[in-house]
């Protein structure tokens, strides 16, 4: 009897255990850069990124022409991420994280939605210039 109990908790422990597993790391790589009614230019761009993750509680900071560093914190949750950009192609990488479980590969899984909610804003920014 404490053998099939114990068999049971372990079984139950591990598959909680599975499900709260992080996720691989998304990288916006490439995405390109579509505008509305006007060709892109560099500040255009700059500007859809920041209105972008600003509107999503993003700190950005433009650090060099087609660099900006974004960083989001959500109660104890901290998330760095490097917008690199150009007039044809932006990308969202990750920089480095606080309380999200990195392991090198995987991290907490709600980071990988708030990459997604931040390339749709940038999209969308980029749509109406």
């Amino acid at each position: 009897m404490l053998r099939r109990s114990t068999l049971l908790f372990v079984a139950v422990s591990f598959l909680i255990l599975a499900g709260c597993r992080g996720a691989p790391i998304y990288d916006v790589v490439g995405a390109p850069v579509a505008t509305g009614t006007k060709p892109a230019t560099m500040e255009s761009v700059q500007q859809a990124i920041l209105m972008s993750g600003t509107s999503l509680g993003w700190k950005m900071e433009p650090k060099s022409p087609g660099l900006i560093t974004g960083v989001l914190d959500l109660r104890t949750h901290h998330a760095v991420v490097d917008i690199t950009y150009d007039t044809k192609t932006y990308n969202i990488k990750y920089k480095d994280s606080t309380n999200l479980d990195y392991d090198g590969k995987n991290i907490h899984k709600n980071y990988n939605g708030w990459i997604e909610n931040l390339d749709k804003a940038i999209r969308s920014n980029l749509a109406k210039t």
